[in-house]
């Protein structure tokens, strides 16, 4: 689509959309203007406002400030259906359909066609099989969608949201589980909707999908607009940059700390490698090395694959392929358990849902792994308990001290000190640490980053990820870069290495920072 002319007329504009929540301002003077026939993206890092936008858009939550208009006319949703109903549809990320039903029942759920009560199947599974054929698909309608791939069953959602007079399709990370034929799969239908008319809102983290599929782009960054921009007219490189911004407040403490020496890791031994490891939707092949004494960091945007490298290297989801050695020995890779026992411990970004037990006390979260390695069957005596217990709270200098504190009354930082605490306390080898400074305040930033360097010079191998360039910058000996769920360099944190050499890393796809 070209630049649009006087005569187009935006089929949806959102004009100042503000939107509050108890004490954080989620949207503050937010514009959106979507055409007919164009497919648009929302870009934006974790918290930008991207999930909230389409929130208020389609009536999940109302707006505190602005307009939004719909075909001209002034709309206010005060649910999903409504929008709907109005010609705004939505396919989420995790598809929201019904597996046990047949393709023909998820396509008109809540909508069958009936005469005097009763459904009309013949009619149904015509009309379904109508809709997918537009898409160019040739389905067995009356075959369970459970019976389908997650691509098949996303275009399955698609044919349910067209068929609902949509104006609007908003497509909300649809290309997360899916391989490269299959996104291709999507995009022709995308492209085809597109040629019909129908204003698409495509978010994803994928850069190189985005450049592929659409015609303009809106960024989003701490909940406010940066900029609209035609795709052709903004490099990836500025792209990546608009979407991070830079870092204006430093810390202090660690401001004058200088990079990590990689003189001493000259004769460290391998602790953990990884040789043409992968998992089918989640990561493409890769290989790291990771030696004793050094912290490897992973830099990347958000869906680039950080986490979901970290999780194989600690086999919290298994690999499709690959190998992985301990101390230069090859060694199935059957599970958590596996790594524990070859000393590696990882502390997850998501320390409310897979870290901290918030109904626990501090004492029952800091025993937790070790008192699994060890087995229920064998209890850590008390004494024990308490001596280990001690010795962390007044090392990480947990707050309260007070270990039969619940660990739910803690404040972030020192929750994410629990954390940590739970797994130094089984003295790995390996620790892998998934935003360990996300969310919390800077004095406990600071205490954190000066503790992984504490550790690594003390022998212990970190792997670490975080969203804030510098931060990885400041701990490093190694930079791992990812893209697109692709390791696609691996960096010697050295003088000439700086955040803009990995952002035009991260947005090239090479070390040289020339497009691949």
């Amino acid at each position: 689509m070209g630049e649009p002319t006087p005569a187009e007329k935006p089929i949806l504009e959102m004009t100042g959309v503000g939107k509050v929540f108890p004490g954080v301002v989620a949207l503050a003077d937010v514009d959106l203007r979507l055409y007919p026939g164009e497919v648009h993206a929302l870009m934006g890092e974790n918290g930008a406002g991207k999930s909230t936008l389409i929130k208020v858009l389609t009536g999940v939550y109302g707006i505190d400030a602005g307009s939004i208009r719909l075909g001209g006319e002034d709309v206010r949703f005060t649910g999903p259906l409504q929008a709907q109903r109005a010609g705004i549809s939505t396919v989420y990320q995790e598809v929201n359909l019904c597996p046990n039903l047949s393709v023909a029942e998820n396509i008109f759920i809540g909508r069958e066609p009936r005469r005097l009560g009763a459904i009309q199947w013949r009619r149904m599974r015509r009309r379904s099989a109508e809709l997918l054929r537009g898409l160019d698909l040739d389905l067995d309608v009356t075959a369970l969608l459970g019976s389908y791939s997650i691509a098949i069953q996303q275009m399955v959602a698609i044919a349910r949201a067209v068929d609902i007079s949509a104006k609007v399709l908003i497509l909300d990370e649809p290309t997360s589980s899916l391989d490269a034929s299959e996104v291709e799969q999507l995009f022709a239908v995308m492209r085809r909707l597109k040629r019909e008319g129908l204003a698409i809102v495509f978010v994803s983290h994928f850069l190189d999908q985005v450049y592929d599929i659409a015609d303009r782009m809106t960024v989003l960054r701490n909940g406010r607009r940066v900029g609209e921009y035609r795709v052709e007219e903004l490099p990836q490189s500025q792209l990546v940059s608009k979407m991070i911004g830079k870092e204006l407040a430093v810390l202090e403490e660690l401001e004058e700390q200088q990079k990590p020496s990689t003189a001493a890791l000259e004769q460290g031994q391998p602790v953990l490698a990884a040789t043409g490891v992968a998992r089918k939707g989640a990561i493409e092949p890769f290989s790291l090395t990771i030696h004793q004494g050094e912290v490897v960091g992973l830099a990347g945007l958000l869906g680039s694959g950080r986490t979901e490298l970290a999780r194989l290297m600690f086999a919290a989801d298994k690999a499709d392929q690959g190998t992985f050695s301990f101390g230069g020995d090859t060694v199935p890779m059957r599970g958590p358990r596996t790594a524990m026992e070859h000393g590696v411990a990882f502390s997850s970004e998501n320390r409310r849902t897979e870290g901290v037990v918030g109904e626990l006390t501090v004492r029952e979260n800091i025993v937790l792994a070790l008192q699994a390695s060890r087995g229920w069957a064998r209890p850590i005596p008390r004494g024990r308990q308490d001596e280990l217990v001690a010795k962390y709270i007044k090392a990480l200098d947990i707050r309260p001290a007070n270990p039969d504190t619940q660990v739910r009354n803690l404040s972030g930082g020192n929750q994410q000190k629990v954390l940590l605490a739970r797994w130094l306390i089984t003295e790995p080898k390996l620790l892998i640490v998934d935003e360990p400074t996300r969310g919390i305040d800077v004095g406990a930033k600071a205490e954190i980053q000066r503790l992984l360097a504490q550790l690594s010079g003390d022998g212990m191998a970190v792997l670490f990820i975080s969203a804030e360039l510098e931060e990885v910058l400041r701990l490093s000996h190694k930079i791992a870069v990812l893209r697109d769920r692709r390791l696609v360099e691996q960096l010697d944190n050295t003088d000439d290495v700086d955040v803009d050499r990995i952002l035009a890393t991260i947005a090239s796809g090479s070390a040289t920072g020339e497009a691949s």
